[in-house]
């Protein structure tokens, strides 16, 4: 998985999450409000927060699984290529370097 899509993953989370707790406050807000067709509305809306939790949990635990996967895979290369890790890691730096001194 590369960065950009790391961050807009996690940007996505977090937004949904920002979402469902607007969402569980408009319920509560609306709670004295009565009348069948809001009570079916808020039943609809509390069934969609529910579905939504779930997705984001599990959506948050692949996540995390794919960075585990991925810090494995970089830990195993390390093991295996101490040489080429710290020659690549050199190189980044040196670049990095360029890049800040030219600001």
């Amino acid at each position: 998985m590369n960065t950009e899509t790391e961050v807009n993953t996690d940007k996505l989370i977090e937004d949904l999450k920002v979402v469902i707790r607007d969402a569980e406050a408009l319920i509560k807000a609306t709670a004295a409000q009565t009348g069948d067709k809001i009570q079916e509305v808020r039943s609809r809306a509390e069934e969609s927060l529910a579905r939504a939790k779930v997705r984001l949990t599990e959506a948050e635990a692949e996540a995390m699984k794919q960075a585990r996967e991925v810090a494995d895979a970089t830990e195993e290369y390390v093991r295996e290529n101490p040489w080429q890790s710290i020659g690549i890691a050199a190189g980044v730096g040196l670049l990095l370097g360029v890049l800040i001194a030219r600001r």
